[in-house]
């Protein structure tokens, strides 16, 4: 029986998850720096397509991670997206474009009232099929504890119908090029929030990246993170 306890502490321990959910409007007071994408022109869709890494004040932002793969999948509407396949990147992590029109897209976002960005999938930057159905993914200049962000889902469907709504996938991943933990999120039509942080409130993440399944894709957009040294 001592042996039957000790191995379920210890299996309870390990499975202690890495990340726990924060409210955004907390981190929108705590943290110091927000990605708004209001460097671009405010140009409708399908906007700004960017065949190369983005930088913002403190962040990279591309496909995916070196090291990493992307396969397919296809959501309850057949469109395909992109799924990370190889999961751990390189070390130390670093960010990786994706292929000409399949890397990111910046758009004036209506649902938003700004501009946000929209990951390319599988179809590509002259389909509308293809904004907003690709992979995210940003790399922090430091180490991070809490990060946030906003993603629209709500968009115009045939005849009036909505869509099933799909699924979002975040990957935190650390400096070493680790798996940290994997969250799958499930949001509302329109905006919706999204905060994380650390369980042990050590600056862990050094990135993210962020799937989804939503047949109408995603824009994502107010990405929260810390730039100055945190002193509490």
């Amino acid at each position: 029986m001592r042996l039957l306890a000790s191995f379920l502490l210890i299996l309870s321990t390990t499975a202690q998850a890495e990340i726990r959910d924060v409210p955004y409007h907390v981190l929108s007071e705590r943290l110091d720096n927000r990605i708004t994408f209001e460097t671009l022109p405010q140009r409708p869709e399908p906007g700004f397509d960017l065949d190369h890494p983005l930088r913002s004040t403190g962040a990279w932002m591309g496909e995916r991670f070196k090291g990493q793969s992307l396969t397919q999948r296809r959501s309850v509407s057949k469109i395909p997206h992109d799924a990370l396949g190889q999961e751990n990147a390189y070390r130390p992590l670093s960010i990786q474009a994706g292929p000409k029109n399949r890397n990111l897209s910046i758009a004036y976002h209506r649902g938003f009232g700004s501009n946000a960005v929209l990951p390319l999938g599988p179809e590509g930057f002259s389909n509308l099929s293809g904004r907003g159905e690709g992979a995210l993914a940003v790399l922090f200049d430091t180490d991070q504890r809490s990060v946030g962000f906003r993603v629209h889902t709500d968009y115009a469907a045939p005849l009036g119908q909505k869509p099933d709504r799909g699924q979002i996938t975040v990957y935190f991943m650390t400096r070493m090029g680790h798996l940290l933990e994997t969250r799958v999120l499930s949001p509302d039509l329109g905006i919706s929030d999204f905060g994380f942080e650390t369980s042990d409130q050590r600056a862990r993440i050094a990135g993210i990246l962020m799937t989804n399944t939503d047949p109408g894709g995603i824009a994502i957009d107010d990405i929260l993170f810390q730039i100055e040294m945190m002193l509490f």
